[in-house]
């Protein structure tokens, strides 16, 4: 039994040791790579979606604009007579 354990387990010279901050930055950009395909999952065209995101940010900020100024200026007066 003995002589299938180097065939089990292998050698150490069969593992090649990579540099800790080389396994680092491979570990960083895989990590990067998930986390692009997930965000991308499902969507045909991430770039027009971004695009149409950035649209509806900025008619957003120009309504609220536009709230702001013309707060003031259209409000109703109530009578009773």
């Amino acid at each position: 039994m003995g002589a299938c354990m180097p065939c089990l387990f292998g050698s150490a010279d069969d593992y090649e040791e990579t540099d800790p901050e080389e396994r680092r930055q491979q570990q960083a950009e895989a990590a990067e790579k998930r986390i692009k395909q997930e965000e991308s999952r499902g969507i045909k065209d991430p770039e027009g979606l971004k695009r149409r995101q950035q649209q509806k940010d900025e008619a957003d900020k120009q309504a609220e604009a536009l709230q702001q100024q013309g707060a003031g200026e259209n409000q109703l007066a109530w009578q009773v007579g």
